[in-house]
């Protein structure tokens, strides 16, 4: 059906059965409780207690009745009964308190803790996960079924009281009489078959609804962030009318869910009235033949009536079990996704770098079926500036995916300072590497905060100076504010120029040994791209520098070109020198700059900058 294709292997899961049937889940939900095993422990007696004062109530109705059928001579022992009754009432209450807000702390924190664990992990996964994933699935795991944890975690301890309530009267009900115990519990088979029926039934519904769910979500993210794309094109009916399909999938997949989960209740209504005509006729008989006594028979009615309470709520809490259930294996198969790119025991912590990169025999493919690299060779020696150019599609961006572990290699190796980044500690090797991409990515806070970014230890002067020396420092004075400035979502309030700005001084900040600048002034204009040409000299003196562009204007400059095409590096060579090879490079400099390939002022290689064609 148009709309439901394109699951991926995130959401594959999505199909699995094995929610309820799988004690492993709910096993695993409750091992985040070990934290907290006082809290567990104080809500676990006081549910005991108050399990007790439920049952005991009728034993006491019971007692009572039978001092006063036939009249009992002494009205203290009615006086005493009474008493305890009311203290049996008032310690209900006290234990129902304790025990709920103590579980509801638990579940509580249990929740924050499986949120902080799939953030966690989200952020360990590698890039290839995020590949192949739909943003708005993830974010449907992340809210819808972690939403669907805490309805069930908040009725949890209910759900157990309920049970222990419901396993403490048929214990008492023996006792009393297991004569008619057994004939008012006659029904708890037809009960049994008729959840395990039901289950059966449901289940495939339930999952259904969160998949829907998940699908309607992915297309929701997908239109709010491509929404200038959508509004440019006045695609605005066909997205509605797409959206309008999956939505009502959405609806028919819950529709669908609820009448099932409405023809329960109903069940087990009609059951109970069985139970209790059961123990009113049966009890009658034996009270009419002498051998039950009428408190018996009373005490009876008011058991079933606390039986099938616990089963009422159980019944109606079963539907968010289900969803609960679904929604934990959902999270927890997210949690068991293993990161490709994993560190190695005995990784060991990156060195101060000099700035030596080296690819041998470097081959890579995103996947199976297409090798993106076929046998890189290449040496970027510290302090050197390296341009890589090519058509889109050549890897070049590949090269700096590397260099930065986002993927491993499939084949060969990459060194830095003669050491394979797949035996080093990830985080101490990016951690001395500045990286500006095409579409630079802020975030919520204020332009310090995104420049110093994740190093807590840069100051105030260096953020200072950063920005200066990238052009940056100006602008950001004639914002409200300043460097305290806040910062839109993804940078709103910037120009794409400025957030390119603020992007290289983020990689400048702390003084990296290498920087990868991936298109660094594809999307600016000709005035900011000078602005960032003359940062670079800066910016880029004494480091080792891999430039990745389309604009050939921007690598002019660079101690050494590499010219890519198809995944092989085809010519190499300083700017002058590939001109006049007349090759790939001098093809795409006349593309670049139209005329006969000698661009302006190539003769000296020193071009002020691309012509208005570019």
């Amino acid at each position: 059906m148009y709309g439901w294709k394109g699951i991926t292997r995130a959401d594959a899961f999505d199909d699995r059965r094995g929610g309820l049937k799988d004690f492993k889940v709910l096993f695993r939900l409750l091992h985040y409780t070990q934290p907290y095993r006082g809290l567990m422990t104080l809500g676990l007696v006081t549910m005991v207690i108050y399990t007790a004062t439920v049952v005991a109530a009728p034993l006491i109705v019971l007692l009572a009745i039978k001092s006063i059928i036939p009249p009992d001579e002494s009205l203290s022992r009615l006086t005493f009964l009474v008493v305890i009754f009311m203290a049996n009432a008032v310690l209900n209450y006290v234990t129902h308190y304790i025990h709920q807000v103590s579980m509801s702390r638990v579940s509580q924190n249990l929740l924050l803790d499986v949120r902080d664990d799939m953030f966690n992990h989200l952020q360990d996964l590698s890039m290839s996960f995020y590949d192949k994933s739909q943003m708005g699935r993830i974010m449907s795991r992340l809210q819808n079924d972690v939403f669907q944890i805490q309805e069930f975690l908040s009725q949890l301890a209910i759900t157990l009281g309920d049970i222990l309530t419901l396993m403490a009267i048929i214990v008492i009900m023996l006792f009393i009489d297991w004569n008619l115990a057994l004939i008012a519990l006659s029904i708890v088979p037809p009960l049994f078959l008729i959840g395990v029926i039901w289950q059966r039934y449901s289940w495939p519904r339930f999952m259904r609804v969160r998949r829907a769910l998940a699908i309607v979500n992915g297309n929701l993210q997908e239109n709010i962030s491509g929404m200038r794309v959508i509004q440019s094109l006045n695609r605005e009916d066909e997205n509605f009318r797409h959206f309008e399909v999956l939505n009502r999938n959405h609806m028919e997949a819950n529709l669908s869910a609820q009448r099932f989960a409405a023809a329960l209740l109903p069940s087990v209504e009609i059951l109970a009235g069985a139970a209790m005509a059961l123990v009113v006729i049966f009890g009658g008989l034996g009270v009419i033949d002498g051998n039950l006594d009428v408190a018996v028979v009373v005490a009876f009615a008011l058991y079933i009536q606390r039986f099938f309470e616990p089963i009422r709520n159980l019944t109606m809490q079963y539907t968010q079990m289900q969803r609960a259930m679904t929604s934990s294996s959902h999270i927890f198969e997210l949690i068991d996704e293993k990161p490709e790119i994993a560190e190695k025991p005995d990784a060991m912590r990156m060195p101060l770098i000099a700035g030596e990169v080296v690819f041998e025999d470097v081959h890579f493919r995103y996947t199976p079926e297409v090798e993106v690299l076929k046998g890189i060779n290449l040496k970027m020696s510290p302090g050197e500036t390296v341009a890589v150019v090519g058509a889109t599609g050549a890897g070049k961006t590949t090269l700096s995916s590397l260099i930065l572990r986002l993927y491993d290699v499939t084949g060969g190796r990459i060194t830095v300072d003669g050491h394979d980044v797949r035996d080093v500690n990830r985080a101490s090797l990016v951690n001395q590497i500045g990286t500006v991409i095409q579409e630079p990515f802020l975030f919520s806070g204020t332009i310090s905060d995104n420049i110093r970014f994740n190093h807590s230890n840069v100051t105030d002067e260096q953020i200072v100076k950063a920005a200066k020396t990238v052009g940056a420092h100006d602008f950001i004075l004639r914002m409200d504010g300043g460097y305290d400035a806040e910062v839109d979502e993804r940078g709103g309030n910037l120009s794409g120029g400025q957030r390119q700005l603020i992007a290289l001084a983020r990689a400048l900040v702390f003084d990296p040994r290498i920087i990868i600048l991936d298109e660094a002034t594809a999307s600016v204009d000709s005035h900011t791209e000078m602005l960032i040409q003359e940062a670079l000299g800066v910016v880029l003196k004494g480091r080792t520098a891999l430039v990745i562009a389309h604009r050939l204007s921007t690598v002019r400059n660079a101690d050494r070109i590499i010219v890519m095409d198809q995944g092989r590096i085809v010519e190499e060579g300083n700017h002058q020198q590939l001109l006049s090879s007349a090759g790939l490079y001098s093809r795409l400099y006349r593309m670049n700059f139209g005329g006969n390939g000698a661009g302006p002022s190539s003769a000296n290689g020193n071009a002020s900058g691309p012509s208005s064609s570019e």
